[in-house]
């Protein structure tokens, strides 16, 4: 090389050679490397940093070049390269961080009083009478359908927002509540309550539970607004069929929860619980009016949202205690007359509103 310097990997010139060049006969350095050929490559890839005057004159600085920081295949990057790698990756860690972090919606229905019940005693106008054939007791019944056959299902339509196949999940769910609340004789004369419990979201359980196991007549916890049933102590059916007429509505509550309203009236044929003398049957009418909703979760697992419920039953006498179960007036061979409606001041704020009673006529 020019002046009769030689390159060392990582070292640029000899701090303790004269600046014009090694005398001939001089240090014995010289011969100590004179074996040692560099090829063209290897000189080429010598790094070689050298330091600026004022280091070169700075104490503590034994060496004339700087150490490269052992970063590997980034230390040949520019500096500002680097730190926009780093800013790029502290803002992906930030936003992961933040992501696990952040509140989520909840996963899970929302929980409490989800369900407002009302139920109305119909008494009779006259005295209570047993039907003609005991054997036969729904012949006097025209226009109903016997159990799941009276539902008036309608066909399934897509909404708005719900396609065809998930309108058709909600109207089997709200077939099988109806059919497990309101025609299961397990249900409707045994106080068996898991069918329909079954049926309800998690997030209505603990208020279903709630109103089967401790019953008041509250507006949502009322074991007669979710199911028909009887006290199996005082009540048996004397035929498990149920007679059945009514229909039901699909709408959208909004873009995201499918409505479905049914307004169905059940025909009980009734008889003393235990073994009796009369072998009187009478007939007892339930109209309920049930309002459910579905979130596109309840269809995926076949469960309902029952919102609003109002039962009308009869006959029944007023001011019966109608919220663990309904009470018949059941017929004799001798007939039942039982007490007419009282008067209904709505000055007295003492007694609750809901709390209505009715006549009961029958066609």
């Amino acid at each position: 090389m020019p002046g009769g310097a030689r390159v060392y990997p990582g070292v640029m010139g000899d701090p303790l050679e004269p600046p014009e060049g090694t005398p001939e006969g001089g240090s014995g350095n010289e011969d100590e490397f004179r074996s040692v050929v560099f090829d063209e490559s290897f000189v080429r890839a010598a790094r070689i940093q050298e330091l600026s005057a004022r280091e070169r004159l700075g104490a503590g600085h034994p060496r004339a070049t700087k150490p490269r920081v052992g970063l590997g295949p980034l230390g040949s990057l520019p500096r500002q390269a680097v730190a926009l790698m780093l800013l790029v990756v502290m803002a992906f860690a930030a936003a992961v961080y933040f992501g696990i972090s952040s509140p989520r919606r909840q996963a899970t229905p929302p929980s409490g009083n989800q369900l407002t019940a009302a139920v109305v005693a119909l008494a009779p106008a006259g005295a209570v009478t047993a039907v003609a054939d005991p054997k036969d007791p729904f012949a006097p019944l025209t226009g109903y359908g016997v159990g799941a056959a009276g539902f008036g299902i309608p066909p399934a339509t897509p909404t708005t927002h719900f396609t065809r196949s998930e309108v058709t999940r909600a109207l089997e769910t709200v077939q099988r509540y109806l059919t497990a609340s309101a025609l299961a004789p397990a249900t409707v004369a045994r106080s068996e309550t898991g069918a329909v419990r079954s049926l309800v979201t998690p997030g209505e359980q603990a208020q279903y539970e709630d109103s089967v196991d401790h019953p008041r007549d509250d507006q949502h916890h009322t074991a007669t607004g979710w199911l028909v049933r009887f006290d199996p102590g005082q009540v048996a059916l004397a035929d498990e069929s149920v007679r059945v007429r009514g229909a039901a509505e699909i709408a959208e509550a909004d873009n995201s929860t499918l409505e479905i309203t049914t307004d169905h009236t059940f025909v009980y044929a009734l008889r003393p619980a235990g073994t009796t003398d009369d072998s009187s049957v009478s007939l007892y009418w339930v109209r309920r009016e049930l309002r459910f909703e579905f979130d596109r979760t309840d269809l995926g697992s076949g469960q309902l949202r029952l919102v609003d419920a109002v039962t009308q039953a009869g006959p029944t006498a007023c001011g019966a205690v109608l919220s663990g179960y309904l009470q018949p007036v059941l017929a004799t061979a001798a007939g039942v007359t039982v007490p007419a409606p009282p008067a209904v001041d709505p000055g007295d704020h003492a007694a609750h509103s809901w709390q209505l009673c009715g006549v009961l006529r029958t066609g």
